[in-house]
């Protein structure tokens, strides 16, 4: 059955198609520029090389463009909130679902309470005296109302929230550019600097292996992107919206990315690079801006706000998702009259809160457990849209529909979910023998297994409670399809 247009009106469970096309790359903008970027690049400049350092992040932006291609086309055909579960559910395995939803969701559970920690800490810069904690509560109550009172409020502070940071790197790069040609004097140099840092001391003075040390930062950082993925479900019109958000995000993002790090390591000497202070507070101070840390810090802090914001968005959209399939218990899938899942906002906050109290009361064994468990989530998850990617794709034509019939086809289709693949593959091989790295995927491992377990543990239970019910003449609530509703290839493109 071809695929019949979506109504932008229409409500998904409850939910409510409410963002357009300018939240939906915010978001996802949004999700990904952090304090990555604006604290820790230098670092890979550091360890790479001006050049390794470029290298290692086109790469990265070569992976994202793949696996935002293969979602995009999943997410126009399939537009539901909480996609990556519901697809691996359809087409890899209900038990490989519940476990990428959990990975993905304390993924961000952790993110969110790491970017707490660190707003409270930002504050001191102005407030020194005053305890960080007071500060943490708040912007917690803050991210906690902007995402309970309605999606389309949570989708416009997002936007105002990312295009602060955006507004600051493109400001970055441009006064960057000008100081490089010589337009704006730079401490330390009595003429233009150019490119001469890139050649100075070598094309590669650490050689070339730092650049695959420090891919696998470079993907993490770029991690937040699939979030188009899990709002696809709440944005008008994702036949056009959903598309247009791919192209922009990746676009922007390798702009953002690539032009930051290559005006960085021209004004800044590669081995003075992030080992004290921020790379965009350094190059700030370097041309005699004024106030260039309180303003930096401003930004990190709006990256921060940012981040927790799309987190909690994220997390709360994961657990609706599951309880609406009945993985986890129903109640957690209301929603209020403006179409926001009240009990999964609380239950992810609350989830968020636990982990903050880990990294204060157990920081050496809970919560270094937590966060080398979330730590490749992202990658498990991209991995997963890959091959999502191709067995839909391969149903869709077994099914006897043409590939010219989906409003949205990822091009270069086998090639690109494939290399995506090869590419995730890379880079847990990369962990593997990285030492530094090597307990997080030691730890993961153990933690997948569990998942597993308790999702077919769950399952067995559902069948004798619901057999019980059923000789005794009650019809179990919720009883219907494993599969999931609406995410076949002969539902693809129809609202549930």
């Amino acid at each position: 059955m071809a695929q019949s247009q979506e109504k932008p009106d229409v409500e998904q469970g409850g939910l409510e198609r409410k963002m357009e096309t300018r939240h939906l790359t915010m978001i996802s903008l949004g999700g990904v520029i952090g304090t990555g970027l604006f604290l820790s690049s230098g670092y890979t400049i550091h360890q790479a090389g001006p050049l390794g350092a470029i290298i290692a992040y086109v790469i990265g932006s070569v992976l994202v463009y793949f696996i935002m291609l293969s979602l995009g086309e999943l997410s126009v055909a399939m537009p539901y909130a909480g996609s990556f579960h519901l697809y691996a559910k359809r087409f890899i395995g209900p038990g490989t679902a519940f476990t990428i939803a959990v990975l993905y969701w304390l993924n961000w559970a952790v993110a969110l309470a790491s970017e707490f920690t660190a707003a409270g800490l930002l504050m001191q810069r102005w407030f020194p005296h005053s305890p960080a904690w007071i500060w943490s509560a708040v912007f917690i109550a803050v991210v906690f109302l902007l995402n309970i009172l309605s999606v389309r409020l949570y989708g416009e502070s997002e936007f105002w929230f990312a295009s602060i940071k955006v507004f600051a790197i493109v400001a970055f790069i441009v006064i960057g550019l000008l100081a490089m040609f010589g337009a704006i004097p730079i401490a330390g140099y009595s003429h233009a600097p150019m490119f001469e840092n890139f050649y100075s001391d070598g094309w590669l003075p650490n050689g070339v292996l730092p650049i695959f040390s420090t891919l696998l930062t470079v993907v993490f950082a770029f991690s937040g992107t699939e979030v188009v993925g899990v709002a696809a479900g709440e944005t008008k019109d994702p036949s056009k919206a959903i598309p247009k958000a791919v192209h922009t995000t990746v676009l922007r993002l390798a702009i953002f990315f690539i032009g930051s790090i290559a005006v960085m390591a021209a004004l800044i000497p590669w081995h003075k690079s992030g080992v004290d202070a921020s790379p965009f507070v350094l190059v700030f101070q370097s041309i005699g801006m004024p106030f260039a840390g309180d303003i930096m810090n401003f930004v990190v802090l709006t990256a921060v706000l940012s981040a927790a914001n799309s987190g909690l968005y994220v997390c709360s959209r994961m657990v609706w998702s599951l309880a609406q399939e009945g993985m986890i218990p129903r109640v957690l899938a209301k929603t209020n009259f403006h179409g926001v899942p009240v009990c999964a906002v609380l239950f992810s906050m609350a989830g968020s809160l636990l982990a903050l109290l880990s990294s204060v009361v157990a920081a050496s064994t809970v919560y270094l457990a937590l966060v080398a468990v979330s730590g490749l989530a992202t990658l498990v998850v991209w991995a997963s849209v890959s091959v999502c990617h191709l067995r839909f794709r391969h149903q869709w034509v077994a099914q006897g529909h043409t590939v010219g019939e989906l409003k949205y086809r990822a091009p270069g289709y086998p090639f690109v979910p494939v290399a995506a693949i090869v590419m995730c593959v890379g880079a847990l091989v990369l962990v593997i023998c990285d030492p530094s790295q090597r307990s997080t995927l030691l730890t993961m491992i153990p933690f997948v297994a569990l998942c597993y377990a308790g999702y077919y543990a769950s399952v067995a239970w559902r069948k004798k409670r619901d057999a019980a019910d059923s000789s005794t003449g009650v019809t179990p609530a919720g009883a219907g399809s494993d599969n999931g509703p609406g995410t076949g290839p002969d539902n693809a493109g129809r609202q549930r």
